[in-house]
């Protein structure tokens, strides 16, 4: 029995039809397909991951209660001031083991 053609996605005015389910059981990811129309070198950029790599040791997220007090003195140190109250955190930690 002979296999049959799957129907063309684009007509004679150039219009798409809607897809099929068997449209989506033919697809094949981007980094497959692209090698076989564009240059390696143009794959690899389009594909390249975006934004900063992602740090094996990420921090975790919580709600804290700080005081008031606390709060405004790393807030007038300007920009990153979360930052500095967290190594400060770390400095007391340190100097503090249990």
């Amino acid at each position: 029995m002979a296999k049959k053609l799957p129907s063309p996605l684009i007509d004679e005015d150039g219009e798409v039809r809607e897809l099929q389910t068997e449209d989506f059981a033919r697809a094949r990811p981007a980094r497959e397909v692209l090698p076989e129309i564009l240059s390696v070198e143009i794959v690899e950029q389009l594909l390249k991951p975006r934004g900063r790599p992602r740090k094996t040791k990420t921090k975790v997220h919580l709600n804290l209660r700080l005081s008031p007090e606390v709060v405004e003195y790393f807030r007038t140190t300007g920009p990153g001031w979360q930052t500095r109250l967290d190594e400060a955190l770390k400095e007391w930690v340190q100097a503090h083991p249990l």
